[in-house]
């Protein structure tokens, strides 16, 4: 009798070297059980199986049918028990049912994760699974096993416990285009996040904080599952002030108490070629002076850059190049100088500034150096730019003059006019001679110095007519004769005419004429002209 009273207490986790272990309650309900049956057989009662074999309780498998939730990392606990008397054979736990059930757990080997709540129990076969995983999520069978000939045969299945796992997304993952894009073109971003469970997942795409418009995120797979991944594109146009831009990936979902984010730096996509501008000089230099060109590669990312000069297509020395500088927009700025003398043979010589960029093909600006010629020394024919700038200047100075010339000019005819007509009042008749050609026999004669050159003969008008046939008539060392008469003088002091012996007055010594007396007298004189 004592050893049936401990058959209950041994079921039911008492005098079984287990003290101090707090039954649960499903075990408490079997320990009922097992009290009530054998108050019955202290009654006298006996029970009955179907098959009418008495003394034996029929067998029970008990496995509670809700399902169970549980998220992602914790523990979950499958309830199993038996009663009654039960066949010999092992009790085992699978996933699943049918020919693709896979085992959980058996009491003969050690699964990872998997362990007894009750350890040594006949009757509670309860099982804990640590670190719970999406892929733990499926309906787990309790299986009661007995021995048969061969392998064990299944006795009794428990209708099964639903179990899902409730999985947060992984941290989501922003990736750019496999090479450097320059700005301008589309370019296409993704964000991936993975297993999670159930499937709605939200994403929200962030520039700077700012959000951009995107298509609904692609969740995989399609059909039901015990955990799902999520891809989610968008495409964006950069600029060259994206270098310090931040791209994000923002994904909500119901087990998370708050947003996840995932960040992509621009700048890791981003390629800004450089601007190039070669400077000085622009104008002609002078010939044999020093001049510098200066390249300037400005505003390129990212930083890496080679540059070199070339003078006419050849490569010449590399110049003066100033420690890489960074722009407050995170782009960079690279310069170099380079001095070269001002050469005749250099004359329209082009200076290229070429530049490689993140080994990209090269960029290049260039710069023609233009001699200045010296100016041409002023001709005597040429007039200089200070004469044809005052040329128009000179010109009125010139008809200034010529009509001041002109009117001195007149002024002066008009002043002669006046005096000829006075003095054709008070003058007398005079004649002119003129010698001929002298003939050899008469040279001696001429080289006289006291030959007379000529004559003027004042003469009455009476006999001018008379006075001029006489001259005619003298001697041919005469070649013409001019008479001019003036106011007639006292009638008993006038000189009526002259008879020149040229050959007698040129062998007169020189003398001055005599001077006139004023209306009362006439004189005479005789040039005879020199050979």
């Amino acid at each position: 009798m004592q050893n049936s009273l401990q058959e209950p207490g041994r079921s039911c986790g008492y005098g079984t070297g287990l003290t101090g272990l707090q039954p649960t309650a499903l075990q408490m309900a079997f320990c009922t059980s097992a009290w009530l049956q054998l108050l019955s057989l202290l009654l006298g009662v006996s029970s009955m199986d179907k098959s009418g074999a008495g003394g034996a309780e029929e067998f029970q498998l008990l496995q509670p049918q809700e399902p169970v939730w549980v998220s992602a990392g914790e523990t979950l606990t499958l309830t199993c028990s038996v009663t009654g008397l039960a066949p010999v054979g092992p009790v085992k736990w699978f996933k699943g049912s049918g020919g693709d059930r896979q085992l959980v757990y058996a009491q003969a080997g050690s699964f990872p994760r998997v362990t007894r709540a009750v350890n040594g129990s006949d009757t509670d076969f309860t099982i804990r699974i640590s670190d719970t995983r999406p892929a733990d999520a499926g309906t787990y069978h309790c299986v009661k096993f007995k021995k048969g000939a061969g392998a064990d045969e299944e006795f009794r299945s428990g209708a099964g416990t639903a179990v899902t796992v409730s999985a947060s997304p992984s941290a989501p993952s922003v990736s750019g285009p496999s090479s450097r894009a320059e700005p301008g073109p589309s370019v296409t971003f993704t964000c991936t996040s993975g297993g999670f469970s159930p499937r709605d997942i939200t994403v929200t795409w962030l520039k700077n904080g700012t959000k951009l418009p995107a298509p609904q995120p692609q969740v995989l797979p399609e059909h039901k599952s015990v955990s799902y991944n999520m891809s989610s594109t968008v495409g964006l146009s950069l600029t060259r002030g994206d270098v310090r831009s931040q791209l994000t990936c923002q994904i909500e979902h119901s087990t998370l108490p708050a947003p996840l984010r995932g960040s992509y730096n621009l700048r890791e996509a981003l390629r800004v070629p450089p601007r190039m501008r070669v400077g000085d000089p622009a104008a002609p230099v002078a010939l044999n002076e020093s001049v510098t060109f200066t390249c300037h590669a400005e505003g390129f990312y990212p930083k890496d850059a080679s540059l070199t000069w070339l003078e006419n297509g050849n490569e010449t020395n590399l110049g003066k190049s100033s420690p890489l500088a960074e722009n407050p927009d995170g782009t960079y700025t690279l310069q170099s100088s380079l001095e070269v003398k001002a050469t005749e043979q250099r004359n329209r010589s082009m200076f290229t500034c070429r530049v490689v960029h993140d080994s990209q093909p090269p960029v290049s600006a260039s710069q023609m150096l233009r001699i200045s010629q010296p100016p041409p020394k002023p001709s005597k024919d040429v007039p200089s730019p200070d004469a044809e700038n005052n040329l128009p200047n000179l010109k009125i100075y010139i008809a200034v003059a010529v009509v001041c010339a002109v009117l001195g000019v007149l002024v002066i005819a008009l002043i002669y006019l006046i005096r000829i007509r006075q003095s054709k009042g008070k003058s007398s008749p005079s004649v002119r001679l003129h010698e001929p050609k002298k003939s050899p026999s008469t040279a001696l004669q001429d080289s006289d110095p006291n030959t007379l050159t000529y004559a003027d003969l004042n003469f009455d008008k009476q006999q001018k007519k008379k006075s001029m046939r006489r001259f005619m008539e003298m001697s041919p060392q005469l070649e013409y004769a001019c008479i001019q008469t003036g106011q007639p003088a006292v009638a008993e002091d006038n000189l009526t005419y002259a008879d020149l012996d040229m050959v007698h007055l040129s062998k007169a010594p020189k003398r001055p004429a005599p001077r006139p007396e004023e209306a009362i007298s006439e004189y005479a004189s005789v040039q005879i002209q020199k050979k």
